[in-house]
């Protein structure tokens, strides 16, 4: 703002608050200080994050693991309750004690298997049953080996499997290492004790009682027989799973009090998903009754247990064990297999009585040697060297039957001299 003043005017004015500049300022210096050192509460960050880290790391280890764990208790249990879901009258699991307790501490062994030894039992509800212990090595929670899962597949097949002529499985048992199966108990034994009476039971025999002195006559024999080739048949051909026994023998044939017969011991089956042939890691069967594809490592069809019976087959009809089978006529190793000497004596010599079974001859007549010619001829068939050529048992059945016409087989030679 300006004031006109008049140049008269003399006086001198004090007024200054407009013309010079205020002190409006604090005229006080203020200095701060130098900031504190930091390095500790870097530390001691880093520390608290590791630990945390280290906590989180430890804590996340330990759920995992218990989940883990928790997860193969399921797994085992849900492998136990699926087996025990199944329908009315299947398998129970059993305890380990309540299973020893039966067996009394596993004192009465009543079978050697290759896979374990076979007790006899008797339940709290009085069922007399045979108790297969199976050998415990690689048995256990976790593992996965060949043995374990053996068992687990035998006690499905089994549990599945229902069947007049076929050995019914009661129970099992699967607890910690120890596997045992329960089945059904047959009181008169295997086979082989009524074909074979004085001979001295194989190492691996199933069911080993008293050798009986009854004499099995020729009618018995072709029903028993007859029972075992429909009992093949519908693990072949019936059953929602493709089985192969593998180990088809007198030994592993077991027989009822009326003598029907139950296969039994299908700890060597093999259970595939309906292919036409599988190939094995290792030969399976026993001597003298495993057919030639075995041996020349060839893929296993069903055939192969068609080959077993058929030398089964025989044996019935002659009471000669074939692998003991000498004919004296030569050393030539081909003059010892006993399916191409009772070839000869059928259809070359025509002289059927030499093939029978001496202990029952004298009981034979016209409708007898019918039976005898019909199980030779099928006994033939089955024993043919190619696969291919051999009837698949569901056929054999009927070919004993009599439903269908055998036409006359081509001599069977030991396979390993070729065919002729």
């Amino acid at each position: 703002m300006f004031i006109k003043v008049s140049n008269l005017e003399t006086d001198q004015s004090n007024f200054t608050g407009l013309t010079s500049k205020l002190e409006t300022t604090c005229p006080v210096r203020i200095k701060l200080g130098n900031p504190p050192s930091d390095s500790n509460d870097t530390t001691r960050n880093v520390a608290i994050i590791c630990a945390l880290f280290v906590v989180e790391l430890v804590s996340g280890a330990m759920a995992f693991y218990a989940l883990l764990k928790k997860y193969i208790k399921y797994r085992d249990m849900a492998q136990s309750v699926g087996l025990e879901l199944v329908q009315a009258g299947g398998p129970k699991r059993f305890g380990y004690e309540e299973l020893k307790t039966a067996t009394k501490d596993f004192s009465d062994v009543v079978g050697h298997g290759g896979f374990g030894v076979v007790y006899k039992g008797t339940l709290p509800d009085g069922r007399v049953v045979a108790v297969k212990r199976l050998k415990s090595f690689g048995f256990g929670a976790g593992n996965n080996g060949g043995n374990e899962t053996q068992f687990w597949a035998e006690v499905t097949i089994i549990a599945r499997m229902h069947h007049l002529n076929l050995v019914r499985m009661w129970g099992f048992c699967a607890d910690k290492s120890q596997r045992l199966l329960v089945y059904e108990y047959i009181p008169n034994g295997s086979l082989d004790k009524f074909l074979f009476p004085s001979k001295t039971p194989p190492h691996d025999s199933t069911i080993t009682t008293t050798p009986p002195p009854l004499v099995l006559d020729l009618k018995m024999r072709y029903r028993i027989s007859l029972g075992v080739a429909r009992a093949i048949a519908y693990l072949h051909e019936e059953c929602l799973e493709w089985v192969l026994h593998c180990d088809i023998k007198p030994e592993n044939i077991l027989l009822e009090n009326d003598f029907c017969p139950k296969v039994s011991d299908f700890g060597l089956a093999k259970l595939a998903k309906k292919e036409d042939m599988v190939s094995m890691s290792r030969m399976r069967g026993t001597r003298g009754y495993m057919a030639p594809e075995w041996v020349r490592m060839e893929p296993i069809t069903a055939k192969a247990d068609v080959y077993s019976y058929g030398i089964v087959l025989l044996e019935m009809v002659s009471g000669v064990r074939s692998m003991e089978f000498k004919s004296g006529e030569g050393v030539d190793s081909e003059d010892w297999y006993f399916p191409r000497w009772v070839y000869e004596k059928l259809y070359e010599e025509r002289r059927v009585e030499e093939i029978v079974d001496c202990r029952m001859f004298d009981g034979i007549g016209d409708e007898e040697m019918g039976m005898v010619d019909r199980m030779v001829k099928t006994a033939m068939w089955c024993l043919q060297d190619r696969a291919e050529m051999r009837p698949s048992m569901g056929r054999v059945a009927k070919m004993l039957e009599g439903s269908v016409e055998i036409a006359d087989p081509g001599k069977p030679t030991i396979f390993y001299l070729g065919s002729e």
